[in-house]
């Protein structure tokens, strides 16, 4: 079964999408791939940016898309602010993003997500939680937790799975997979290795290949983010290998 892949702008390279003029700049690249779609980094639109011309970018080429914010569901033993969560889902909407990914942030005891699920429920874009690289927001307890009680109440929240993001807090990757595939909606596809006293996100293949065992413990119909790092003097080369490797495995 051929996979759904999606390409992250930001594994180019903030530097690199700056250069091009923009996440804009790589849709070509991603579609000659043979990839499914782009995610889009909050993080990385320029004041030129409009929505409206990437949407028009996406759909011309047929491509899906993902909308990762840097932020966090979370905040100062609280949910997010109503308004900032709409901001966001009203981004996604305009260039028919799929998903909307955000981070779990510092998960109180105790908490209302009453006003957040009542929002979700006027959007189509599904709401996914990733595990980052954060003492709060990388260790597999807090996780664990929440989405006990996504399950519990049966809230409209999956999770964005990050493959290597486990090593920043020292947690298994493999036992997070066993764990957490079932509420796994979106995979960043990623691994790391030790550079110094420094952890670095890593090429496939430039890694030791425990990718693999990670992977195939997660759903295999959900899509898959390239989010390792694509270099090199032919980017769609690259991408397309890649692209094509992650189709199948």
């Amino acid at each position: 079964m051929s996979k759904d892949i999606i390409v992250v702008t930001a594994a180019y390279g903030a530097q690199t999408v700056k250069q091009l003029g923009g996440q804009q700049a790589l849709f070509d690249i991603i579609q000659n791939s043979h990839a499914d779609g782009a995610e889009i980094r909050q993080e990385l639109l320029l004041p030129s940016d409009n929505f409206s011309d990437i949407a028009k970018g996406l759909q011309s080429r047929q491509l899906t898309a993902v909308y990762s914010v840097p932020d966090t569901l979370f905040q100062q033993q609280a949910p997010i602010e109503i308004h900032q969560l709409r901001l966001y889902l009203e981004q996604a909407q305009s260039f028919n993003a799929q998903i909307l990914k955000l981070s779990l942030g510092d998960l109180p005891e105790q908490y209302d997500l009453s006003e957040v699920i009542n929002l979700l429920n006027q959007y189509t874009t599904q709401l996914v939680i990733e595990n980052d690289q954060t003492e709060v927001g990388g260790h597999i307890a807090p996780l664990e937790r929440f989405f006990a009680d996504v399950k519990a109440q049966n809230l409209p929240i999956k999770m964005a799975f990050d493959m290597a993001n486990w090593h920043w807090q020292q947690e298994d990757p493999l036992k997070a997979a066993h764990i957490f595939a079932p509420q796994v909606a979106y995979i960043h596809v990623k691994a790391c290795q030790l550079r110094g006293n420094k952890r670095v996100a890593v090429a496939l293949d430039d890694s030791y290949g425990t990718w693999k065992e990670v992977l195939n413990a997660l759903p295999n119909n959900v899509p898959r983010g390239i989010e390792f790092p694509l270099e090199g003097h032919d980017l769609r080369a690259v991408t397309e290998y890649y692209v094509s490797l992650l189709k199948e495995i």
